[in-house]
């Protein structure tokens, strides 16, 4: 019997790179996003081309309704959920102060509070089973303040922080949670968040692919870490932010984002 695997955001960039690797693999899918033609377009494209069985399920993360029937979707024993991979998200750039609060908070709903119930509603279920695994995708944002980016980072610091914990507290249960942290990465990300144009200062060799981001997701999935890096630059850029003060990378960052640069 082939695995199973939900995946979030399944529409465009890292998230429609998960579904088309696994699917590549043999796991059959539930695919989640807002935009139901987008993934009916995948699902046909995924079936088509690996012949696992994709179940399309269009939902608002932000809305109770949607997101009670994914977490019921997770639920479900008799069609349990083998992976499930948390990669819904959006960022938002400028002076906090000067950005609509509304949005602020729909970026913390989205990033964190649908993140946290999606865990909790998978992992009781894989736990019971004694198998299963759970990617929620952060970024390297996670590993310091960034001005500018001030809600988008500290919504993917509680996200690597949560998921490292937990890594931990299912030590022997037969079941992994790891924390996805990639940096600069090629998708609609920027786009979105009103900045792709200033986008184009950062240098091509900060950037990846998402292809680049899921293979090392999975490998290290497979591998059983707490936390996936991709590239050996996005490697360094995590730990210089492990060894200086928040001071210093926080002013790093800061002049970053002045000059057009966001963490995606």
């Amino acid at each position: 019997m082939s695995a199973t695997a939900l995946v979030t955001g399944a529409s465009a960039g890292i998230g429609r790179v998960f579904a088309r690797r696994l699917a590549q693999r043999g796991d059959d899918l539930v695919v989640v996003a807002r935009d139901k033609a987008r993934l009916e377009e995948l699902a046909a494209e995924l079936a088509k081309d690996y012949g696992v069985a994709v179940e399309v399920l269009a939902a608002d993360l932000t809305a109770a309704e949607d997101l009670s029937a994914v977490e019921a979707r997770l639920a479900d024993s008799t069609r349990p959920i083998d992976l499930l991979v948390n990669n819904a998200g959006f960022g938002t750039f400028g002076a906090f102060h000067e950005l609509p609060v509304e949005h602020e908070l729909r970026e913390v709903e989205l990033n964190v509070v649908a993140l946290v119930r999606l865990t909790h509603a998978a992992l009781g279920p894989m736990v019971e089973r004694g198998r299963g695994g759970v990617i929620n995708v952060a970024s390297i944002a996670a590993f310091q303040p960034v001005p500018r980016n001030a809600t988008y980072a500290a919504t993917k610091a509680y996200v690597l922080h949560f998921t490292e914990a937990i890594h931990d507290e299912l030590h022997g249960t037969g079941v992994t949670a790891m924390v996805c942290c990639p940096g600069y990465t090629r998708t609609e990300f920027a786009a979105r968040a009103g900045v792709e144009a200033a986008s184009e200062s950062i240098p091509n060799f900060m950037w990846d692919s998402a292809e680049t981001v899921v293979h090392a997701a999975l490998s290290d999935l497979e591998k059983g870490r707490a936390v996936s890096i991709p590239t050996i630059k996005n490697k360094a850029l995590a730990g210089l932010s492990g060894t200086l003060s928040h001071r210093v990378t926080r002013r790093i960052s800061g002049a970053m984002m002045r000059r057009g640069g966001e963490f995606l």
